[in-house]
């Protein structure tokens, strides 16, 4: 039994990764393109390219694995149909429940999987993704150059006599007009920091200057640091149980919980289809296998998207059980009065 068992999971796994490799490259393509579009937004380099991609691939292995496995584990069984072999097999004794169990245990471990993938991995690659993309934002809405016309600073209005070629200014002045007072700053030299997406302007050697109607003041400096306005807008979250019972986007983590819930689960609710689908016999009936496998992974998906709207959490039992139990019936219905 062993044996048979690791002669049908070795044909299971040839056709697994000759279907996976097309569809993650393909999904891959996909989101290269989708991140090719904020391009035209900010700057990024390849390897700040790779780095985005880095942070999706979770999300594009968490939808390419269970339908390959699905479509992999049909096929395995619909070649070995072709061949004869799983005839021979049950002409020898083996139930078709045997064919189930082989494929029972893989299908459960790629649902651990892919549960520990959007519930833990996925908040810290989404965070990661979304800070990295906000602080490129907000290094891109800052950009000084030396000009006449002058520059803004958050409230100050900046003006800068010249940039060095280490990105430090010369001749710097600032002024800020309040209500009451009106504020204006020289100095000798300034330089741009980016603190997790804080901007700063350090200036050197300089004078301040405050004046209002009643008082006027001076104050000498040799380092002063001015805070922009602007900041990035950062996600914080320490564990990803904390992500997910966060208040903020509640409605998005409600749709994602059950969605992905549903597809990670979706290699063992649709395990008796496999056998259904896949065992043909081949001299008395024509196999649609490719149209079955395609209306199955299409009628899941629409049922959960129908499902969610009126049931909301209630969707995960309703649906895995409705699956499991219709293609249960199919399964008998189909191969174990047959086989």
């Amino acid at each position: 039994m062993k044996r048979l068992r690791k002669y049908i999971l070795n044909n299971f796994s040839s056709l697994f990764i000759s279907i996976f490799l097309p569809l993650f490259s393909i999904a891959s393509v996909i989101f290269l393109i989708k991140l090719a579009a904020y391009t035209a937004i900010i700057q990024l380099t390849i390897w700040e390219m790779t780095k985005l991609y880095i942070f999706i691939l979770p999300q594009i292995l968490f939808y390419t694995l269970p339908i390959t496995f699905f479509v992999a584990a049909t096929l395995s069984l619909f070649k070995l149909s072709n061949d004869n072999e799983v005839i021979v097999l049950f002409a020898l004794g083996i139930k078709p429940a045997f064919i189930v169990r082989t494929f029972f245990w893989p299908s459960v471990l790629l649902a651990f999987v892919l549960l520990f993938n959007f519930l833990v991995i996925a908040p810290h690659t989404t965070v990661l993704s979304k800070n990295f993309i906000s602080y490129k934002k907000s290094e891109a809405k800052f950009n000084l150059s030396a000009s006449e016309f002058g520059n803004s600073f958050g409230d100050w209005l900046l003006y800068l006599g010249k940039k060095n070629e280490d990105g430090t200014f010369e001749k710097v002045f600032l002024f800020n007009k309040k209500q009451k007072e009106e504020i204006l700053i020289a100095a000798k030299k300034a330089e741009v920091i980016n603190d997790a997406g804080i901007l700063r302007l350090k200036l050197t050697n300089g004078e301040g200057y405050s004046y209002s109607t009643e008082k006027f003041s001076q104050v000498n400096f040799k380092t002063m640091l001015i805070n922009d306005t602007m900041k990035t807008d950062l996600m914080h979250y320490k564990k990803p149980l904390a992500y997910w019972l966060s208040k903020e986007g509640y409605g998005r983590k409600k749709h994602l919980l059950i969605r992905n819930t549903l597809m990670s689960i979706f290699p063992i609710v649709t395990l008796f289809l496999v056998v259904s689908f896949g065992i043909v016999q081949v001299r008395h009936q024509k196999s649609k296998i490719y149209l079955f496998l395609f209306l199955t992974i299409l009628f899941y998906y629409a049922g959960l998207l129908t499902a969610e709207k009126y049931l909301g959490f209630y969707t995960i039992p309703v649906i895995a059980l409705f699956w499991i139990a219709a293609s249960y019936l199919f399964y008998r219905k189909t191969i174990v009065r047959k086989f």
